[in-house]
């Protein structure tokens, strides 16, 4: 079935980013593949859609921060590039029907996004998502960590938020000027 000129296309081939990729030759490491979901967990999680100018940068962030998961499964998460199409399609495929949980890298993929949150019913975006006003690689470790564990949309998005409150040094060892 085709969409009309103001409705979004029923299935795009979204940048969209195995959560586990099947074995394959390193020459092919920036294949597209399809979202592969883990067994069903015993509850529902919040799903996340990491964004980014740089597609790579996106996956390269969902691999770490997967990889440094060591309790639960982790959530569904998607690594798209910032084409609004694969941005949608992400978010409905990582969706539970608890909430989807955007992270993105530069301000203006942010207002990208803003922008599609304003459309969300037009776009039939899932319901509840929220925007995360966090930065990509430290909000999306402790954003993942929480909807693995079970945490609720808001907990998510206030794990990845608190990343901004995370400091690498401590305050009394600045670096000379």
């Amino acid at each position: 079935m085709s969409a009309g000129p103001d409705q979004p296309p029923d299935r795009v081939d979204a940048d969209v980013l195995p959560l586990h990729p099947a074995a394959r030759d390193d020459a092919d490491t920036d294949a597209r593949a399809p979202l592969r979901m883990l067994p069903p967990a015993e509850y529902d999680r919040v799903g996340i859609v990491l964004v980014s100018r740089s597609r790579a940068l996106a996956q390269a962030t969902l691999h770490l921060a997967v990889g440094l998961l060591t309790g639960p499964a982790p959530a569904p998460v998607a690594a798209v590039g910032r084409d609004a199409e694969g941005v949608v399609a992400a978010a409905r495929q990582v969706d539970e029907g608890v909430g989807v949980a955007l992270l993105c890298d530069l301000d203006e993929t942010a207002h990208e996004l803003v922008a599609l949150l304003e459309r969300a019913e037009e776009l039939a975006l899932p319901f509840p998502i929220r925007f995360c006003d966090a930065p990509l690689v430290e909000g999306a470790v402790p954003a993942i960590a929480t909807a693995a564990a079970g945490g609720d949309l808001a907990a998510v998005v206030e794990a990845a938020e608190d990343a901004y409150r995370v400091r690498k040094t401590d305050n009394h060892h600045r670096p000379p000027v």
